[in-house]
């Protein structure tokens, strides 16, 4: 029998907290803009942080899959870039405590992992653990962004009614924690937001605003965003840019506008998630718009 506590380590100065909120997104699954991956690299980066707890990567990650980046001098070895998937303590813009747990997601040991994850919310006393990522859907940029919820209990989303219905899906260790979680009487919850599915692969800071929104009408927590909106504007605006100088992108994403204007007209709104459309808008259109924002951040 495993014991899942020696997957981590508490750092010997971790804080006593009160009823936290554990913010939490791992890198390796769908995560349309970076939507998940922005938002908490721009909570790590504004807010002062300390680490209270690592998980033992050489157990939980492969290696062979994620390759750590090295760095060789002349004539030998000089820096790994190891992985690390760690939980950090911060407090938000009011003074409110609370965790961050980011990194690779698990290769492996996903139920020790969970359970693991469980021992810590316990021992942190952690009130609502909070998921939220980027799912790719034919929306257009100059709509605002759906956010579909789910939650282990429908009362931490008001009971909204989903778009989906029962469907079966690829796992991931994000949705394994909030199930098995939420078994074990946690709340928890996830956001995942709309993403215009020609950006899907490019970086998109609107989405990541519009994630830690989510998070703070659902939580409470307020984040300092203006660096945050600020790289919206930038990027919606380079967007625009694109947009203009070709006749083709205009009339794609009007016929998306249209397509979204209607249904959000409609009586019910059929789901939107992005599947092969009778229109200009596929993969041609991202790959456009790919090209277009990796040039532009080379330029910086």
């Amino acid at each position: 029998m495993f014991d899942p506590t020696d997957l981590y380590t508490l750092a010997d100065d971790a804080p006593s907290l009160s009823d936290p909120v554990l913010l939490y997104h791992f890198d390796g699954f769908v995560d349309a803009g970076g939507a998940g991956r922005l938002a908490l690299g721009h909570l790590l980066a504004e807010l002062e942080h300390q680490v209270v707890a690592t998980f033992d990567v050489d157990r939980l990650i492969d290696y062979r899959s994620r390759r750590p980046i090295m760095t060789f001098d002349t004539d030998r070895w000089v820096e790994c870039e190891s992985h690390e998937l760690a939980v950090h303590a911060t407090t938000d813009a009011t003074g409110t405590p609370f965790l961050i747990m980011s990194g690779p997601e698990p290769d492996r040991e996903w139920e020790l992992f969970t359970q693991a994850v469980g021992v810590m919310v316990d021992y942190f006393g952690v009130s609502k653990l909070v998921t939220m990522h980027g799912i790719p859907m034919a929306v257009p940029h100059t709509r605002p962004l759906g956010v579909t919820m789910h939650a282990s209990r429908p009362e931490l989303i008001n009971a909204q009614t989903s778009s989906f219905g029962r469907v079966q899906v690829p796992g991931s260790a994000a949705a394994l924690l909030e199930l098995r979680l939420g078994e074990q009487g946690h709340d928890a919850l996830g956001y995942a937001v709309h993403v215009p599915h020609y950006l899907s692969q490019a970086e998109y800071p609107t989405a990541a605003v519009t994630a830690l929104e989510a998070v703070t009408r659902g939580t409470g927590l307020v984040f300092p965003m203006d660096s945050l909106h600020d790289a919206a504007r930038r990027t919606l605006e380079e967007i625009e840019e694109q947009i203009q100088a070709s006749s083709e992108l205009t009339t794609a994403i009007s016929g998306l506008e249209q397509q979204y204007d209607a249904f959000a007209a409609g009586s019910e709104r059929e789901n939107l998630i992005a599947e092969p459309l009778p229109m200009p808008t596929g993969d041609e259109l991202a790959a456009q718009f790919e090209a277009f924002l990796a040039d532009r951040e080379e330029d910086r």
